[in-house]
């Protein structure tokens, strides 16, 4: 089921979540006051805090991590681009037979790269890319190693290191897309968001009428803000993506003639 889906239907949930707990704490408070009017809030600011304060922190910190991890996944789309290119580029100083294989080989190299990420969000297909680009990446080694051996002068000193950045920036990049926090976190900012609920409705109790704009509001930004840090965290699958950076790949493969 596509991320995208299942994410909306979350984040309906606790929409709709948040809806009825406010309207819930609402009555609890309106009983509470039936009975007690000059105590029903008594003490409540302090619990009121600590919640509210703990799901401030909670948010902040989940936020914050994601556009991190975000902006990471973009750098490294980059940083292959530059280790692919460095090594391409590397390959001049081999013996010029063993050259055209090569070429052909990263040009193949590439595209599968490339289908790897768009192939997302059908998972088993970009496996299936994923194992074809390792694939090549041991062929593009054995020739490359074969070639240095013929050499006059043997390059491997420049070659294979720029060869082996090369190989080892995709398992950074694959290692990247799986860095999550714990699902407990992501448990936690959703109980924090439905208790806030019951203390923000508790609290409206005081009026008499119930205020739609802030019960909507407060529910919507919530929600939506969960949301925002989980499509955060999953940039090729939701809403919120990295496919523009993936232009830099493209590039550099219309420039191996």
């Amino acid at each position: 089921m596509h991320l995208t889906f299942i994410a909306l239907l979350l984040v309906t949930g606790l929409f709709a979540g948040m809806l009825l707990l406010l309207e819930t704490g609402r009555r609890v408070g309106l009983r509470r006051m039936a009975k007690d009017s000059k105590g029903a809030h008594q003490g409540l600011g302090a619990v009121e805090g600590a919640v509210f304060g703990l799901m401030g922190l909670l948010i902040a910190f989940t936020f914050s991590g994601a556009a991190s991890r975000f902006d990471a996944r973009r750098q490294l789309i980059v940083e292959e681009a530059n280790d692919i290119g460095t090594a391409y580029l590397r390959l001049d100083m081999l013996p010029a037979a063993a050259q055209p294989a090569l070429r052909e080989s990263f040009r193949n190299y590439l595209d599968a790269r490339l289908a790897v990420y768009r192939k997302l969000p059908d998972i088993e297909a970009a496996k299936v890319e994923l194992a074809r680009a390792t694939a090549l990446q041991g062929e593009i080694w054995t020739q490359a190693v074969a070639a240095c051996r013929e050499a006059a002068q043997p390059p491997f000193m420049l070659v294979l290191p720029a060869l082996n950045q090369m190989i080892d920036i995709t398992t950074t990049r694959t290692m990247a897309t799986q860095m999550h926090p714990p699902m407990i976190i992501f448990v936690m900012l959703a109980a924090l968001a439905l208790a806030s609920a019951i203390l923000a409705g508790y609290g409206m109790a005081a009026s008499q009428t119930r205020s739609w704009v802030h019960i909507l509001a407060f529910a919507a930004i919530m929600a939506v803000t969960v949301y925002i840090i989980v499509d955060l965290e999953h940039p090729r699958l939701g809403l919120i993506r990295v496919d523009a950076f993936d232009q830099v790949l493209v590039d550099l493969r219309n420039s191996m003639k």
